[in-house]
């Protein structure tokens, strides 16, 4: 009998593990199940050359629709798994059909965080941007001369900033934190792209918070702050960081804590259960982590999909993460959590550097803007354990590609 493989999510993890199950299972009945109604597509240009139009939709789907059809893969569309049910092996839909399976793996990615409703989150005008609908909205306010808000300075915020500013919007970004990318970056990256921003016309405000947004006839016409001032807005994007889509594996009795729980195998406490990409949480060099990347999203699924097939393949994550901002290409290799020291390197391109973390002194991780050369150095010292050390780091005449015999 074939077995039932059936995939909650249809996003880039989704997409990538479906792909190599087939490749291992030839037999298989696998079916993807996912709310919007469009083929599984990528969700980064969203923001930016979806939104302005140097995109189409059908150029953001991961694969056409007759390569499902190809590789005998099934596409749920609009539709919402509502419950699991662990001990009969099947899942409910919205639609109150039920599905069985034999491997049910969990690919429900994550969600913006919303403004609240009290400060404004519900008013026309105001938007995250998640989904093909959220940016077809959001696309019809960008126009040259109009004034955006951007509530977050995180990467998200500041890629939404850079791309109205460059359609001749004027944009001003405020962030609650001391600095903007706090969360996820040193203070020279943060200084780094504060003054590409400020160049660039973006008006940047760190330490200040949003009281409330008003509104007017149920659209945002402007917002208030908590040092007392206020502007008048046209719009506003929030990028205030996203939550994972853990529910479904919460309500089904699963491990989730800001994630769904998996060990390296993919696999949830349930030995039928598997989960990969952003919605997920697992270990990695001692500490538990979520990564939110196409990366994590392409391989862990891949991995997962290896070993619900019975083949035992531990993943092992190398990060990397990027970000366009104007004419800046931001390249992340590793993860900076806990981090104690960084060094800063001048590129050999103007406007080019690099910023190396260290964890009581072994690399961690590096920033690289504008940088390729020493974005693909760190990478394949993660990947192969060859990692330099803060001295050599420190040293400005010390080449890190040496460390790789290069």
């Amino acid at each position: 009998m074939k077995k039932k493989i059936l995939i909650v999510g249809a996003g880039q993890a989704a997409c990538s593990l479906a792909g190599k199950y087939r490749q291992q299972d030839s037999e298989a009945a696998i079916t993807i199940v996912g709310e919007e109604r469009y083929l599984p597509y990528q969700r980064p240009p969203l923001s930016k050359k979806y939104v302005t139009g140097e995109m189409s939709v059908e150029s953001l789907f991961l694969r056409p629709e007759a390569w499902y059809q190809k590789n005998d893969i099934s596409l749920l569309s609009g539709h919402r798994v509502v419950r699991i049910d662990r001990k009969s092996k099947q899942v409910e839909l919205d639609d109150g059909r039920v599905l069985d399976y034999d491997k049910l793996a969990l690919t429900t990615g994550t969600r913006p965080r919303a403004l609240p409703s009290e400060m404004g989150g519900e008013l026309k005008g105001v938007y995250v941007v998640r989904g093909i609908d959220d940016a077809n909205a959001f696309a019809t306010e960008v126009a040259s001369g109009r004034r955006a808000l951007v509530i977050g300075g995180g990467y998200i915020g500041l890629e939404a900033a850079a791309v109205l500013s460059k359609q001749g919007l004027q944009v001003r970004v405020v962030e609650i934190a001391d600095r903007i990318l706090q969360r996820v970056a040193c203070a020279e990256t943060s200084n780094y792209f504060r003054q590409l921003h400020h160049e660039n016309g973006v008006q940047i405000d760190e330490g200040l918070g949003v009281k409330r947004l008003v509104g007017d006839n149920g659209s945002v016409v402007g917002a208030e702050f908590s040092d007392g001032s206020a502007m008048e807005v046209d719009f506003v994007i929030v990028g205030v960081g996203v939550v994972a889509n853990d529910d479904l594996a919460r309500d089904a009795g699963l491990n989730v804590d800001q994630g769904i729980l998996v060990n390296s195998f993919g696999q949830t406490n349930d030995k039928d259960i598997y989960a990969a990409g952003d919605c997920t949480r697992f270990e990695y060099l001692g500490q538990m982590v979520r990564l939110e990347s196409v990366q994590n999203a392409v391989d862990q699924a891949e991995s997962t999909a290896a070993n619900m097939a019975g083949f035992e393949t531990p993943y092992t994550p190398y990060p990397w993460f990027w970000s366009d901002q104007f004419n800046v290409k931001l390249q992340i290799a590793g993860l900076n959590q806990s981090y104690t020291d960084t060094v800063t390197r001048i590129g050999a391109k103007p406007g080019s550097l690099s910023v190396w973390y260290f964890a009581n002194e072994r690399l961690v991780s590096v920033d690289a803007m504008n940088d390729p050369r020493t974005f693909m150095t760190a990478k394949k010292m993660f990947s192969s354990n060859q990692l330099a050390s803060i001295e050599q780091i420190r040293d400005p005449d010390f080449d890190p590609r040496s460390v790789l015999g290069a």
